[in-house]
C-alpha cells in the first residue's frame, strides 16, 4: 500500500469574496499534492469554507438575507474560484455541513465533560474582522495586535479551554519535533511571545450573537468560531462522523496544515492542544506562509488595493498566474504581485525560456526528420554534461519540494531549461542541419533536448500542469508519475503532437490598457475612484521602475587586473546560460584571487559600455564609499538565479 500523504489548507472565511492573496494557501497544496501523487504517496487534500460567527452574522442583516442563504452564495464563489485555479482537492467541507456540526458538539461535550472546558465571562476587547479577544495589555495603540484595526468593549457569558493544563506538553512536543512548526522564525515567534509569557484560557463559546453551531447542553451559547473552524482538519476525514472511523484513523495525524502567517498562533497553540485534550495526535508539520503584497502593501478592500485571481486567470491565463504565485514567495520572505511584473515574469520566464525551448526543438525535429523524435548515437562530452547538470538541479528540486520550499525548488526546475537553451547556444543545431554527414550529431542534439524536456516537464506538472500536459502531448509521454527520471530516451521514434504555441509574448502597453478597460467595466464604481494626487518626489521609484532591473546570480571564473589601471579589473562570469565580461573597478579592495570562484549579484540588462578601451557587458553589486565590499552569493544559488 503506497504511503499517506494528508494535507489541508486554512479553510476560507466565508464574508466576502477572497483576494489573489488568499488564493495561495490552496495554490500552494496543490502543488505540493500534485507533487506527492506523481511521488506515489496516497494523498488526501483538504480544502473548504469557515462559514460561522459574527462578522458573517452582520453581514447576511446588512444583505437582507438569511446567514445560511448568504454563505450559501459566497462558499459556492469560493469554491469555484479554487476550481478555476486547478486546485485538485479531494474534499471540499463546509462547516455548516451537518457532519461537521454534530461532530464539533461531541468534541464540545467531550471537553465539557472530562473538565478541559469551564463556565465563566468574559470582560475584554473584541476584534470582529479576526473574531478575536484581547486583553487590555495585549492591544497596540488601543488596536487589535493582527489587524490594527478598532476594537470593542465586551462582556459577555462564555465557556473556555483550559490552554494553561497542556501549555507544558506543548511545549516538550515543539521542542522534541522541530519540523512541528515551519520555518523556524515562525516557531520562535509562538514560544518567545505566547508559551514563555503563560497562556490565558481560550474562550470556546459566545452568547452575544446566534450563528454558530449550539452548544448542545446550553443552548444560549454557540461554539466560538476556532473550535468550530479548526476541528475541520479532522471531521473532514471521518472523526466523530463515521462510526469505523476508518479513513480517520488511515490519513491522521495530518501530515501538512498549510496556512498563512498571520493565523499561525491559533494552529501551532490553540489546535494542538485542543488535540492534546481529545487524546489525538498532533499534526506533522504546520507551515506558516508568507504574504503576497500588491505594490509591497499588504491588500485591504478599504485601502482599494486589492487583486481577484479570477481576474488575473480571465486577463492572463491560468498557468502564468499560478507560475507567478509559485515562484514570487520564498519559504520566509512576502512576496509582491503588480500588473506589470505579472507581465516582466510571463515574457523572461515562460515566453523566453520555456516557450522557445520547446517551440525550436519542435520545429528542428519537424524540418530534419520529418516530425519523427531521433534515437541518440554516441554521447559527447557537451550532452553528458547537459544531462548531469539536469539530473543535479533536479535532485536539488527534489529535496527543496520535500521540504516545501517550492519557489527555491522551481528555481531549479527552470534552470533545466536555461540549461537547454545554452546547450542550443552551444551545439548550433542550425549548423548541423546544414550537411548529411552532420545529421548523426544533430539527431543526438535534438534527442538530448528533448529528454531534458521531459524531465524538467515532470517537475513542472506540479506548478502548471496544463502547460505540461502540453509539452508531454508534444513530445509524447507522461506526466503522471516520476517512474522514469533516468536518462533513458523513452520519446526516441516518438511521431511529434500538435507543437502548439505555448505563450504568447506581451506587449505591456496594450496589456495594460485591456487591464484598465477590464477592470473599469467589471468594477465601474471604483474605477470613478480617482486617488489624490501625490507629491512627486524624484528618490523615489514605483515597482514598476524596480522591475526593468534584472538581477542575476553570476559566478565569477576568471579574473585580471587591466593595464595602466589600479582601479579595474576584468572580470569573465558565468550567467548559468551565457559568459560575460565585466569591468569592476574594485582593484584596490580585492585580488584576482580573492574572487575567481565566488558567486556575485549582477545587473545584466545594463547598456553595454567601454572602460579604458575595455567591454563591460553589466555591473556587479557592491556596497561602501570608502571601502568597497563586493556582495556575495551563497555557492548552492545556481548561476542565471534572478535576485528579487
Amino acid at each position: 500500500m503506497n504511503k499517506k500523504f494528508y494535507i489541508t489548507t486554512a479553510i476560507a472565511y466565508t464574508s466576502k469574496k477572497p483576494h489573489v492573496g488568499n488564493i495561495y494557501d490552496p495554490l500552494m497544496a496543490d502543488c505540493i499534492a500534485r507533487y506527492k501523487r506523481m511521488s506515489g504517496f496516497d494523498v488526501f487534500y483538504l480544502t473548504g469554507t469557515d462559514e460561522h460567527g459574527q462578522k458573517i452574522q452582520d453581514e447576511a442583516k446588512a444583505a437582507g438575507v438569511t446567514p445560511k442563504a448568504y454563505v450559501d452564495k459566497t462558499a459556492k464563489e469560493i469554491r469555484d474560484i479554487w476550481d478555476k485555479f486547478g486546485v485538485s482537492y479531494d474534499k471540499f467541507i463546509r462547516t455548516t455541513d451537518d457532519y461537521h456540526m454534530k461532530a464539533v458538539q461531541g468534541i464540545f461535550k467531550k471537553l465539557y465533560e472530562q473538565g478541559d472546558i469551564y463556565k465563566g465571562s468574559y470582560e475584554g476587547w473584541y476584534c470582529k474582522p479576526c473574531e478575536s479577544f484581547w486583553t487590555e495589555s495585549q492591544l497596540e495603540d488601543g488596536n487589535c495586535p493582527d489587524c490594527k484595526g478598532s476594537v470593542a468593549k465586551a462582556n459577555e457569558e462564555a465557556y473556555f479551554l483550559k490552554l494553561s493544563k497542556y501549555q507544558d506538553r506543548l511545549m516538550k512536543h515543539i521542542e522534541e519535533h522541530p519540523e512541528f512548526i515551519q520555518p523556524v522564525s515562525r516557531k520562535n515567534e509562538m514560544i518567545n511571545n505566547f508559551l514563555k509569557p503563560g497562556l490565558t484560557d481560550l474562550c470556546v463559546s459566545r452568547s452575544s450573537f446566534s450563528w454558530g453551531i449550539p452548544v448542545t447542553f446550553d443552548e444560549k451559547h454557540v461554539v466560538y468560531v476556532w473550535l468550530d473552524a479548526l476541528s475541520n482538519y479532522i471531521t473532514g476525514i471521518g472523526y466523530g462522523v463515521d462510526k469505523s472511523e476508518k479513513s480517520y484513523s488511515h490519513y491522521w495525524p495530518c501530515d501538512l496544515h498549510v496556512i498563512g502567517k498571520d493565523i499561525i498562533r491559533f494552529h501551532t497553540i490553540y489546535w494542538p492542544i485542543i488535540l492534546l485534550a481529545l487524546g489525538e495526535p498532533l499534526p506533522k508539520t504546520v507551515l506558516g506562509h508568507p504574504w503576497i503584497l500588491y505594490n509591497n502593501d499588504k491588500m485591504s478592500k478599504s485601502k482599494g488595493n486589492v487583486m481577484y485571481g479570477d481576474d488575473l486567470v480571465d486577463l492572463f491565463g491560468l498557468d502564468p498566474v499560478r507560475y507567478y504565485m509559485l515562484s514570487e514567495l520564498s519559504f520566509t520572505n512576502d512576496g509582491n504581485i503588480t500588473y506589470e511584473s505579472l507581465i516582466t515574469r510571463t515574457n523572461s520566464d515562460l515566453v523566453n525560456i520555456l516557450g522557445n525551448l520547446v517551440s525550436r526543438t519542435a520545429a528542428m525535429i519537424n524540418q530534419n526528420f520529418s516530425g519523427i523524435i531521433p534515437a541518440p548515437t554516441v554521447l559527447e562530452e557537451i550532452d553528458k554534461t547537459l544531462n548531469d547538470g539536469v539530473t543535479e538541479n533536479l535532485a536539488k528540486a527534489d529535496k527543496l519540494l520535500d521540504e516545501y520550499h517550492l519557489a527555491d525548488a522551481l528555481e531549479r526546475i527552470m534552470s533545466v531549461f536555461r540549461l537547454c537553451n545554452k546547450y542550443i547556444d552551444e551545439t548550433t543545431p542550425w549548423v548541423l542541419a546544414k550537411g548529411e554527414e552532420t545529421k548523426p550529431r544533430l539527431a543526438t542534439v535534438l534527442a538530448c533536448l528533448v529528454e531534458n524536456i521531459r524531465l524538467g516537464t515532470l517537475y513542472l506538472n506540479a506548478y502548471i500542469p496544463d502547460t505540461a500536459k502540453k509539452i508531454a502531448n508534444i513530445f509524447g509521454f507522461s506526466v503522471e508519475n516520476f517512474d522514469d527520471i533516468s536518462h533513458s530516451f523513452p520519446c526516441s521514434e516518438n511521431k511529434l503532437g500538435n507543437a502548439e504555441m505555448l505563450f504568447a509574448r506581451i506587449d505591456p502597453k496594450k496589456k495594460l490598457e485591456e487591464v484598465a478597460e477590464y477592470l473599469s467595466k467589471k468594477y465601474p464604481a471604483k474605477s470613478e475612484k480617482k486617488e489624490p494626487e501625490k507629491e512627486a518626489q524624484s528618490d523615489i521609484i514605483g515597482i514598476e521602475d524596480f522591475e526593468k532591473v534584472s538581477l542575476k546570480v553570476a559566478q565569477i571564473i576568471g579574473c585580471e587586473s587591466i593595464p595602466k589601471s589600479d582601479k579595474l579589473l576584468k572580470l569573465e562570469v558565468d550567467l548559468g546560460t551565457e559568459r560575460r565580461q565585466v569591468v569592476s573597478g574594485i582593484a584596490k579592495f580585492y585580488t584576482p584571487e580573492q574572487l575567481i570562484g565566488r558567486k556575485i549579484v549582477l545587473v545584466s540588462n545594463l547598456k553595454q559600455a567601454k572602460l579604458r578601451g575595455v567591454e563591460s557587458n553589466g555591473m556587479i553589486l557592491a556596497a561602501g564609499e570608502e571601502e568597497i565590499k563586493v556582495l556575495f552569493v551563497d555557492d548552492d544559488v545556481p548561476n542565471g538565479a534572478a535576485v528579487r
